[in-house]
């Protein structure tokens, strides 16, 4: 069994940074492959970032590519997003995700763990 739990988010101003952590716990979580996702009011849940489990492949979607970045210490069982150059259309919640398996995995359908997700608002 593994659990998530997401920090750092808040509110910022256009143009700002935040780092998120999603801290595991539970087993074997270092051969996980790990996926960070948003959701806005009234949209689909879509993915952010996804890393395989040795941190070596990385995938970020269009809309964020160049600005977030996304990471992972093992050692530490926790998974970052490192998010730059925020705008308005960033405001979401956002969650992290952990699969077993090797790969990416783009698609929320395959992950097995979620945390509560942790909000995000860019102001103008």
């Amino acid at each position: 069994q593994v659990q998530l739990a997401e920090s750092g988010g808040g509110l910022v101003q256009a143009g700002g940074s935040l780092r998120l952590s999603c801290a595991a716990s539970g087993r074997a979580f270092s051969t996980y492959a790990k996926g960070w996702f948003r959701q806005a009011p009234g949209e689909e849940r879509e993915c952010v970032a996804a890393i395989d489990w040795t941190g070596s492949s990385t995938y970020s979607a269009a809309p964020v590519k160049g600005r977030f970045t996304i990471s992972r210490d093992n050692a530490r069982n926790t998974l970052y997003l490192q998010m730059n150059n925020l705008t308005p259309d960033d405001t979401a919640v956002y969650y992290c995700a952990a699969v077993r398996g090797p790969g990416v995995f783009l698609h929320s359908s395959r992950y097995e763990y979620w945390g509560q997700g942790t909000q995000v608002t860019v102001s103008s």
